[in-house]
């Protein structure tokens, strides 16, 4: 049974990739993932904010006089305040390095092309294998047009290309006004990969307080649906390879993903729900179906679901859409 894939460029012994989270912060776990069969892993996001912030910080603990009120240097935040700054981060991955033999993929994470972008080559000088770029960026903005926005993450890849030579993977929204043509478009400017789809969390408001109330719900396998969707309409039309991440809970949704077109698949929520070990039950799950249903190698069913088989993808997505619209009966 082959369940070897191609990622970035990376010749992986299986597609389940630990993706962007604090399990990457523990060396102990790192280790776990690695001995339940990760074949790569994603270490958190290390965001503009955290450098921005560590520069500014540094300034002005050389520009501000001794003397200056105690008062007003507590408004600026320190660097050994950050809870995983930048320079820890970069000391994270030569740790994660010097524990495991896969490779490690670095992340960050920023909205606008500034000076925050060169710090992609001190990642990659700190031996990180890969740097998957997530621009996490809500256009609220009525008077920004998608193509300004578009233009924003274009120019974001083109600076950091510059910084480094290591593979670049780019996490896209759903929210994209035209995610083929953007995926077309950075697959023109030689980005190695593009990840469906970033997660965003939802506030919610607190009616007593009047306050908008931060909240993390783990993802479920109903999310997997629309990532599937993209990754059918996407695979076999560009050179990039396709990771999929978010609502991969089980075997079945991982067997769904490469179908559609998925070259690797990350796992997070699942993992942080039942533990690293549950990386091998996973493997194991995937090998029993595929020795059930006689495929001998992942390559073998990767993409067989897509949309290129079929001549009209927009007739067919409306096909569908309105056979479902359809299906509903009552009881």
């Amino acid at each position: 049974m082959d369940l070897s894939t191609k990622y970035l460029g990376f010749d992986l012994k299986n597609p389940l990739v630990p993706g962007a989270s604090p399990l990457m912060d523990n060396l102990d776990t790192v280790k776990r993932l690695e001995d339940a069969g990760a074949p790569a892993l994603i270490m958190r996001s290390l965001f503009e904010e955290q450098i921005e912030r560590e520069r500014t910080a540094t300034v002005l603990a050389m520009e501000m006089p001794a003397d200056s009120f105690a008062e007003a240097l507590s408004y600026f935040p320190r660097p050994d305040d950050l809870k995983f700054g930048p320079e820890q981060y970069l000391e994270q991955i030569r740790k994660i390095k010097k524990t495991v033999s896969v490779p490690v993929i670095a992340s960050l994470n920023g909205t606008t092309p500034a000076g925050w972008v060169d710090y992609a080559r001190l990642i990659q000088q700190a031996g990180a294998d890969a740097l998957e770029l997530n621009v996490y960026f809500l256009a609220a903005d009525p008077n920004e047009s998608g193509s300004i926005v578009e233009k924003r993450l274009l120019d974001i890849v083109r600076d950091i290309q510059r910084e480094i030579t290591i593979p670049l993977a780019v996490k896209l929204s759903m929210f994209y006004s035209s995610i083929s043509n953007l995926a077309s478009q950075l697959d023109g400017l030689g980005v190695a990969g593009l990840v469906i789809f970033n997660r965003f969390y939802q506030p919610d408001i607190d009616i007593e307080t009047l306050d908008v109330v931060p909240l993390l719900h783990l993802s479920d396998s109903s999310e997997l649906l629309l990532r599937l969707r993209w990754l059918a309409i996407l695979s076999g039309h560009l050179r990039a390879s396709l990771s999929v991440s978010g609502g991969i809970h089980t075997p079945v949704d991982a067997i769904k993903s490469i179908m559609a077109g998925a070259h690797s698949i990350q796992m997070v929520s699942a993992l942080l729900q039942k533990g690293p070990d549950y990386l091998s039950a996973m493997l194991a799950g995937m090998k029993a179906w595929m020795e059930e249903h006689e495929y001998e190698s992942i390559s073998q069913m990767q993409g067989s679901m897509n949309l290129l088989r079929s001549p009209d993808p927009a007739a067919f997505e409306r096909a569908n859409y309105a056979r479902v619209l359809q299906s509903w009966r009552s009881q």
